[in-house]
């Protein structure tokens, strides 16, 4: 996700990166009537394991 856009003075990089993954999340959530698996929550944070590589 890019932040090019925002006033450099008043951000916290990490903060808005946290932000980012946390809206991944939600939106995730937001197609499932489920809880999200660990493989769904990862695919949503762009993580792979080394088993489904």
């Amino acid at each position: 996700m890019g932040h090019d856009d925002l006033d450099s003075r008043v951000h916290d990089r990490v903060a808005l990166d946290e932000i980012a993954l946390y809206a991944e999340v939600l939106e995730a959530v937001n197609f499932t009537d489920d809880r999200l698996t660990l493989e769904e929550l990862d695919n949503a944070l762009g993580l792979r394991t080394s088993a489904s590589r």
